[in-house]
């Protein structure tokens, strides 16, 4: 019996000393910070989307963008394609001097994580498939050549299984043709393939893409636990390149949605101002940013510009977009 124990405390502490051999990494000297920004999420905090996209670029001075070619946006009937906000906000970016990140697909960044179009809705699995392909190939046709872009994202999380009730199970084999597509079309550009950064277990992703995106959230909801704060500390991220490097070979890797506005059980706007300042007050904002310096990412996209936005538009409390403007400016 003393045995045993006298073996399971060491290879505790062999796996102790493991992971924090791995967790240490070099922390960049400079990060640089992009934001993530969605017609369709200013529309449901009832902002006037172009007003806050141009806020974004003139007032914060946002140059690294990730903007999405949400399919519902793009042919909201089949056949039929509309890329009027989507040309205002490349046209924009490129206007002023910034790069962009264009995610296409039917699963992109934003509740309820699939975009799917209603016509879709009943279709055969390869007519889905087919119609996918053809919107994605108008999607990156029009934009190819824009002097805004500067790579494409293919599916957003494509691997993660958190929203397989609404997405289904993931299709690897589709996903594949998804990205050789937009190779063929535009080998000029790199391709971005992301992954849940707490439970995304990273190495499809990485296998996939170009250049890897991590997400990273903090303080989350569930339907089974309610509010809670992720168990982990920054050297969990750090771990997780580390040893991802040393299984697959290293990878660029950015941190390419770090959650910056309260995530909630109900809408935002259905939810009170004490409420959403309880889940993102300013500590937990200057709490996660400081987190996120440490994860060993240098380049950060950052999630929530629009509430930033709708809280100092609509409720008088701008300093979630004041401190934002400063990172920005650095």
């Amino acid at each position: 019996m003393r045995n045993l124990l006298k073996w399971c405390l060491i290879g505790i502490a062999a796996i102790g000393i493991f992971v924090w051999l791995f967790s240490m990494r070099a922390l960049p000297a400079h990060t640089d910070y992009g934001v993530s920004f969605s017609k369709l999420h200013a529309d449901e905090l009832h902002l006037d989307w172009k007003a806050t996209y141009l806020a974004i670029l003139d007032d914060l001075g946002v140059k690294k963008l990730r903007l999405s070619a949400h399919w519902p946006m793009i042919e909201p009937q089949k056949d039929t394609f509309n890329f009027m906000e989507l040309d205002f906000q490349m046209r924009e970016a490129a206007g002023h001097g910034a790069s962009v990140i264009l995610a296409v697909g039917r699963k992109t960044p934003g509740w309820p994580e699939c975009h799917t179009p209603r016509w879709v809705e009943g279709l055969s699995t390869s007519d889905e498939h087919a119609a996918r392909v053809a919107y994605i190939t108008a999607v990156v046709e029009r934009y190819r050549n824009s002097p805004a872009l500067g790579m494409w994202q293919v599916e957003n999380e494509p691997f993660l299984n958190f929203a397989r009730s609404i997405c289904g199970e993931p299709d690897e084999d589709f996903f594949a043709e998804e990205i050789a597509l937009v190779r063929s079309l535009d080998p000029k550009h790199k391709i971005l393939v992301t992954d849940g950064g707490e439970f995304g277990l990273w190495y499809k992703a990485r296998r996939h893409g170009d250049i890897f995106g991590s997400t990273m959230y903090l303080y989350v909801w569930s339907t089974h636990i309610g509010y809670w704060r992720y168990p982990i500390s920054a050297g969990f991220f750090r771990f997780k390149q580390n040893l991802l490097d040393a299984i697959a070979g290293k990878k660029p890797s950015i941190s390419i949605e770090v959650g910056l506005e309260p995530w909630l059980a109900h809408p935002i706007v259905e939810v009170s101002l004490d409420e959403q300042l309880q889940h993102m007050s300013m500590d937990r904002f200057d709490e996660i940013l400081s987190f996120a310096s440490k994860t060993g990412f240098s380049e950060e996209y950052l999630w929530g510009a629009e509430w930033w936005y709708y809280m100092k538009e609509k409720h008088e409390h701008p300093e979630f977009w004041d401190a934002a403007k400063k990172l920005y400016k650095e």
